[in-house]
């Protein structure tokens, strides 16, 4: 029973040291009795001073890495699922037979390790390295020499940088090219908004060893300009033209500024890439007074960084509450009145009008006349698709510059395949309506999903639309898709701890939740499963469902 993540299919290319496959390399021991552990039932254990997650699902008892290789969450406290567990911060998945990531955020899979049972006692023999780190990387093919086929992708965000790796793991032997707009290898992006003083070496995923010992090609500060769908090629901002037999498209939104007299002022900002957060960080300061226009993720997290660092931080939204459209007005309310706790000033219903200054920004005027002092503007007011290159290579576009996939996420160029924010693709969750959605977890399903399918796999997406925030220390999860007219609450909303239940007439179409993990992901796996939440499950006792076996 178990498994054992140390046998691998594939031919594993040249690492800097051999791996060391002597006895020594191993532990093994006694980690507890089969009577320890319940049916569908997840405890840890210690072995070698480290702990292994054990699980017993269908009779089967295996062992695995303890902990999320996004961030760390410890899995015990996560979402047992048919199969595979589900962290309960930010949504990874993980297979239970084999460890094998199989949702995102994150890139690495768990240890798996070989399970025993000697005398009613289960034994686990463990990879010293693996037991360690708690994370391995599947292995990859090797390049063939000359290769027989090249697929580029365009973007280096986590949709490509998901779509590489994937590729070589399922076996891919030809050129592999990965084109990125940015100076930099793919990086965890989320921190841009939410920690700004973040070191882009340690963000980055992979180092340029990683992909240069499995064979794929990184172009940096380079970004596509065309596309020759008949010709099969892609123009780059270098005067370079790649040859490709099949193309993954990736490359997300491009923020807006205000259409407003000012907007190309200095200090006017977005917070899209690692330049913008390397950029406004070393301007905060006691004397600096910010200014935030949008009361979404992007604005509101903004805020929570900077306020205190700075002087004043005011934010200037449309609604009457931050988040009224995703969460409501009740949930807004409460995000609202923690804000203001921290000095976080709120203006609502209101816009930028004009933009002041000389060089720089140095005051805005709003739409009712107020002007408001301001050294940075901060602009989380949307963005549009980053797919004018596109136009007139043969993809067809959405109007608003989307691009529609099938569930194989597939164009309407056989060899082209597009995914990440600009995907207008089927959501499984959401009866595989098709919808663009901008979430980073999803982003790097789009990228394992067209890899998979680029080889032939033919494997439909299945994915449950995922994202989360922090604000002030509070943790806020949000899983499925949909619009809604009715929300029926558990818990303690202005408390911020409680979970939302958005409904569409009786169907629950999406959750979000504030202090009560793993709510959240145990949702996502029941819409994962195909099993839905109606309005009549939560009558009685709105958390009965999250308690049934």
């Amino acid at each position: 029973m178990g498994c054992n993540s140390s046998k691998a299919k594939l031919d594993i290319t040249s690492a800097p040291a051999a791996r060391d496959t002597s006895e020594n390399e191993f532990v093994e021991g006694v980690v507890c009795k089969v009577q320890d552990i319940n049916e569908n039932e997840m405890k840890t254990f210690e072995l070698d001073e480290e702990k292994v997650l054990v699980v017993k699902q269908n009779g089967v008892i295996s062992a695995l890495g303890s902990k999320c290789t996004h961030y760390g969450a410890p899995l015990v406290n996560g979402a047992l699922g048919d199969g595979r567990i589900r962290c309960q911060w930010h949504g990874a998945c993980f297979k239970l037979a084999t460890g094998d990531i199989e949702d995102f955020p994150g890139l690495d899979s768990l240890p798996c390790y070989k399970v025993t049972i000697e005398n009613d006692s289960v034994k686990v023999r463990a990879r010293k390295s693996e037991l360690s780190s708690n994370k391995r990387v599947k292995p990859m093919a090797k390049r063939a020499a000359p290769a027989s086929e090249k697929i580029v992708v365009i973007g280096g965000g986590p949709s490509g940088a998901t779509a590489v790796e994937t590729l070589r793991q399922e076996g891919f032997t030809g050129q592999i090219v990965l084109v990125c707009k940015e100076n930099y290898l793919p990086y965890d992006r989320v921190k841009v908004s939410k920690q700004m003083d973040f070191e882009i070496g340690k963000a980055q995923f992979r180092t340029d060893q990683f992909y240069q010992d499995n064979g794929i090609e990184v172009l940096k500060g380079v970004a596509a300009t065309a596309v020759d769908t008949a010709a099969n090629t892609v123009s780059l901002s270098n005067g370079a033209e790649l040859q490709y037999d099949k193309l993954y498209v990736a490359t997300g939104c491009k923020p807006r500024k205000p259409n407003v007299p000012g907007a190309d002022l200095k200090n006017v900002r977005v917070l899209k890439d690692y330049d913008d957060s390397a950029y406004a960080f070393p301007l905060l300061n006691p004397d600096v007074e910010i200014v935030v226009i949008g009361s979404s993720f992007i604005g509101m997290e903004a805020a929570n960084f900077c306020v205190d660092k700075v002087k004043s931080v005011t934010v200037v939204g449309r609604g009457a509450v931050p988040f009224r459209s995703t969460w409501g007005e009740r949930i807004g309310a409460a995000i609202l009145a923690l804000f203001e706790s921290k000095g976080v000033k709120y203006i609502a219903n209101n816009g930028i009008k004009k933009i002041n200054g000389s060089g720089a920004v140095s005051s805005v005027e709003l739409n009712d006349g107020q002007i408001l002092k301001c050294d940075i503007l901060f602009c989380g007011i949307g963005s549009s698709y980053f797919t004018d290159f596109l136009k007139g290579s043969g993809v067809e576009l959405q109007p608003d510059g989307s691009i529609e996939t099938n569930e194989f996420m597939q164009t309407n160029v056989p060899n082209v395949y597009a995914g990440g924010d600009i995907a207008y693709a089927p959501v499984w969750s959401y009866h595989n309506r098709k919808v663009a959605i901008g979430h980073y977890g999803l982003a790097q399903y789009h990228g394992r999903a067209a890899a998979v399918n680029m080889l032939g796999k033919n494997e439909p997406i299945k994915a449950v639309p995922y994202f989360w925030t922090m604000l002030f220390g509070k943790g806020f999860r949000y899983a499925g898709h949909g619009s809604y007219d009715d929300i029926i609450y558990a818990g303690d909303v202005e408390g911020l701890k409680f979970m939302a239940f958005f409904l569409k007439e009786h169907e629950v179409v999406s959750v979000t939740s504030c202090g009560m993990d793993p709510l959240v992901s145990k949702f996502a796996e029941r819409l994962a499963e195909d099993r839905k939440l109606y309005r009549s499950d939560l009558q009685e006792d709105p958390l009965a469902w999250s308690k049934a076996a």
